[in-house]
């Protein structure tokens, strides 16, 4: 059972209301984000990209614009070295683009997700030696990459690095940077950037942005400002946080977006059935990313560049029936390999341990994260996935709140052969003779207790089915959008009577209830999600009967309690305001 908690945060809530011209339950809700200044409550409110930071306060800004203009200039041979996810190709495509603009003698390379592994490395110095490159431009990688970059300054090559990543950092805190010409990486010691939250993508769409203010060349804006619909696709897809910077980059990249002259997105969007009109967050994390992902996956990554790319309408509908078709594949993989985990730890007794350790020989590797992401959210433990790689065991991990990932793994170090990450997700490679002992390892002083596993609900607001209205829900939208730092509202209405309930989704993965309120006040309200655990929960709490009558859509004595986010349903021309269930009890 989860547990849920009502935020109660005090606040001269009719003080914001008057000055902001705002409802009370919009006021809670910039309350508990932590916005109670008015002046932070406007910029929140009202996103201007005038309000973007200039490229040139990253350090090393002008001396990347400096050497890249000399290398176009003088025609040497630039090659951007790029990486496998969402981040990573868009970054790759927006420097690919613009120096391409400005006249670049350049060139992309991205590695492969299986035989490569992340960002640049050896094999891509010494073919880039081999082809007479003369200048390396990292994008979403290389920060750490100190043996490959010493390498390619030994070839004699010049080495530009674009990253956000977090530098490498020694055992007695020393940071050390790679020996590049230019590091461009707010997070790096002596940057001294005012938002240091920037995906690769952000970081690529600044540099690009420099260069073109340094080449003045003529009927540039349009193009300056589609790249932020570029970096926007990479922000949400890399889960950025959603403020600062990062939040108007992203809401009017999707304002953008909407009317993209780029025809490869244009067929992706048309092949996955988006509605343009109606974009947000939600499409480029669930729909757009996974399918730019999935060729990374489970093929290259360059073919989500090649889409971005395209340069004929068939090229791009080919491209995107790809990446959609592999994305379906990836998706009946995903499924299978949970149900196949879900299974593994049920029957084996796993749930006795706090940290799950699943080995799945057969599993395919790049999919690993995305299973592991699922069984953290079913058990709420951190969860490692393992799976037969070409040499030996690789891993990937998520974590949940109050458990550090990184630093846990870090502790048996000796165990592994590979390890890095984060507090909340980490990857690793380990012979398979050692699976065991790390499992044990984790689970005999893991910092975690019982209460901990206990999954928490935090609600904003109780707010009664009597107060949802269509001027309410459409207030609401200035919120979005909606993401990491950012999470949609939750309410909550107790004591909701249920009138009928209808099975619905296209396997039977959801259902619409028609509830009333104490007061009268009656909506649908729809769920999609476990409807067997529903059910079960259902049959345990009230009885066999009770559950009978309503699956078959009879009237009941049940009473829930339900989380929701409100929404308008639009009809045959009618619209009426209803709720989607998040959680119930």
């Amino acid at each position: 059972m989860e547990n849920w908690v009502i935020k109660n945060i005090k606040a001269d809530f009719t003080q914001i209301m008057e000055k902001c011209h705002i409802s009370e339950v919009l006021a809670r809700c910039l309350v508990n984000r932590g916005l109670e200044d008015i002046s932070l409550i406007d910029a929140f409110l009202n996103p201007s990209i005038d309000n973007l930071y200039s490229p040139f306060l990253l350090k090393d800004m002008e001396k990347a614009c400096d050497i890249l203009e000399e290398k176009v200039r003088t025609g040497k041979k630039i090659r951007i070295i790029g990486d496998y996810d969402v981040d990573g190709v868009m970054a790759t495509y927006i420097l690919y683009r613009t120096l391409k603009m400005i006249g670049a003698n350049i060139d992309y390379e991205i590695p492969d997700r299986i035989n490569d592994g992340y960002g640049i490395n050896i094999r891509m110095v010494e073919e880039a030696y081999d082809g007479a490159i003369d200048t390396l431009l990292t994008c979403d990688n290389g920060i750490v990459a100190m043996d490959e970059i010493k390498m390619a300054k030994d070839y004699g090559m010049t080495v530009l690095v674009t990253d956000h990543h977090s530098p490498h950092e020694t055992s007695d805190n020393t940071i050390i940077l790679p020996e590049a010409d230019a590091v461009i990486n707010p997070k790096q010691p002596a940057c001294t950037y005012p938002f240091p939250g920037l995906c690769g993508g952000a970081i690529a769409y600044k540099l690009a942005i420099a260069l073109l203010d340094r080449y003045k060349l003529t009927d540039t804006a349009d193009y300056e400002e589609e790249l932020i619909s570029y970096a926007a696709i990479a922000t949400v897809c890399d889960v950025m946080e959603l403020i600062d910077e990062n939040r108007i980059v992203v809401k009017y990249g999707l304002s953008l977006l909407q009317n993209t002259s780029n025809i490869g997105l244009q067929a992706l969007m048309d092949v996955c059935q988006i509605d343009k009109d109606k974009l947000s967050a939600f499409h480029l994390g669930y729909i757009i990313g996974p399918c730019l992902n999935a060729s990374g996956r489970l093929d290259t990554a360059k073919k989500g560049l090649r889409l971005l790319l395209s340069e004929t309408k068939k090229e791009a509908m080919e491209l995107a029936t790809e990446l959609r078709s592999l994305n379906e594949e990836r998706k009946d993989m995903t499924a299978d390999y949970v149900d196949k985990a879900v299974m593994m730890i049920e029957e084996n007794d796993m749930l006795k341990d706090k940290v799950l350790v699943v080995y799945l020989p057969d599993c395919h590797e790049s999919i690993a994260g995305i299973i592991a992401g699922r069984i953290r959210e079913r058990y709420h433990r951190p969860t490692l996935i393992l799976t037969d790689s070409l040499e030996y065991v690789k891993g990937s991990g998520r974590s949940i709140d109050n458990y550090n990932m990184i630093e846990e793994l870090s502790k048996h170090r000796e165990l592994m052969i590979k390890l890095g990450g984060h507090p909340m997700a980490a990857g690793l490679s380990i012979m398979p003779e050692n699976i065991e002992s790390l499992r044990k390892a984790l689970n005999e002083k893991a910092p975690l207790s019982e209460e901990m596993l206990v999954p928490k609900i935090t609600i904003d607001i109780l707010l009664p089915l009597g107060y949802l209205s269509e001027e309410l829900v459409n207030e609401l939208k200035l919120l979005e959008p909606f993401g990491n730092g950012n999470e949609k509202p939750l309410f909550v209405e107790r004591d909701l009577s249920i009138k009928s309930l209808l099975v619905i989704g296209k396997n039977s993965n959801g259902f619409r209830l028609r509830v009333i309120n104490s007061y009268g006040r009656e909506m649908d309200a729809l769920y999609f999600g476990d409807v067997e655990a529903f059910f079960k929960y259902i049959s345990d709490r009230y009885g066999m009967d009770e559950a009978r009558r309503l699956k078959t859509g009879r009237r009941t004595n049940i009473k829930l309690t339900l989380t929701y986010y409100p929404r308008i349903n639009e009809y045959m021309g009618s619209k009426s305001v209803q709720i989607m269930i998040q959680n119930y009890r």
